[in-house]
């Protein structure tokens, strides 16, 4: 008897492991499975912008005059980490572009903003000031060394989107 008895146990194992696995494929078949994308929610970043624009130690930059189809879907100001401004956007193409602003030593910051992105040596006029193209295997990028601060304008999109990021921004 005790032989018999061990091998209904290791079947009766087998059948209750086969009853739970057909129970998880059918729960999953049931489960609604939303696999389109996502459309980013955008953000009203007019408080934080105020906020950050009184607490800053620089001219905080924000965009003016971008078309809708640019959508804000982040912000933020940490005044307590070389007052860091962030602030993200989608572009028309869903692309990121991302404005990032600080005090902090450029050694620091850029590579941090630019996501490891290397110095091309290659520079470029937007409005009165000198952008400095940064290009990387995440992000690329437009630098602009301030005398009291730092602005990149980083992101996935491609520099012409970058460059729109750039000439529309404004400090006050």
């Amino acid at each position: 008897m005790a032989g018999t008895k061990g091998k209904q146990t290791v079947r009766d194992m087998v059948l209750s492991l086969g009853l739970i696995v057909l129970a998880a494929w059918v729960i999953y078949l049931f489960i609604p499975h939303d696999e389109t994308e996502q459309e980013p929610k955008r953000v009203d970043y007019r408080v934080e912008l105020l906020t950050a624009r009184r607490a800053a130690s620089y001219p905080v930059a924000a965009p003016e005059g971008l078309p809708a189809a640019w959508k804000a879907t982040s912000v933020r100001f940490q005044g307590d980490e070389s007052d860091h401004w962030h602030l993200g956007f989608h572009d028309p193409e869903g692309q990121y572009v991302g404005i990032e602003q600080s005090a902090e030593k450029p050694s620091r910051f850029i590579p941090d903003a630019t996501q490891d992105a290397k110095k091309t040596g290659t520079t470029q006029e937007i409005g009165d000031e000198t952008w400095t193209r940064y290009e990387g295997d995440r992000y690329d990028a437009l630098v602009l060394e301030g005398t009291d601060s730092i602005t990149v304008v980083t992101g996935s999109a491609s520099f012409t989107q970058l460059t729109k990021m750039a000439e529309a921004l404004r400090t006050e």
